[in-house]
């Protein structure tokens, strides 16, 4: 689907801390019972530690996830449910699967020091975190998003 660049705008801080709010809700729900089935808590640090369990449910099923949806529908479900979308910064098109990778692996670039780089968004004219200048990605959304059409019969 391409879309005239004239009719996106860049979504700002707030709309992305929705958006993440709203994936990690669903990451909490989606790895519980996996947390459950392993340590007999819903969260890890119940339990005695599994480093195998541990890297799966905490670090390689979230990153996979993720992509996952980036590569599937270019957005999470947060950014679905705010309608955005993330392109490359330079063409406007679907990002290769490089670009995703290396936009999630930059989120701990952008988290460590002090949330500094997701931060950035608040500053930055085209609103992208640190993780986004380095897979060269903008988080996009119509400048005018249809509200649901109900249908009556």
């Amino acid at each position: 689907m391409s879309v005239d660049a004239s009719e996106l705008r860049y979504v700002g801080f707030w709309l992305r801390v929705v958006a993440t709010l709203i994936d990690t809700v669903l990451l909490v729900i989606a790895t519980a019972p996996l947390n459950y089935l392993v340590y007999g808590t819903l969260f890890s640090a119940g339990g005695p530690f599994n480093v195998r369990a541990e890297f799966l449910i905490s670090w390689l099923l979230p990153a996979a996830g993720t992509v996952g949806f980036w590569v599937w529908a270019q957005a999470t479900p947060g950014k679905m449910a705010i309608h955005a979308r993330i392109v490359d910064a330079r063409t406007g098109a679907n990002p290769t699967v490089s670009q995703y990778v290396i936009r999630y692996l930059g989120y701990f670039v952008s988290i460590v020091p002090l949330f500094l780089g997701v931060l950035w968004v608040a500053f930055d004219p085209r609103k992208q975190a640190w993780h986004d200048k380095l897979a060269g990605t903008v988080v996009v959304q119509p400048k005018v998003v249809q509200p649901a059409q109900v249908v009556f019969k």
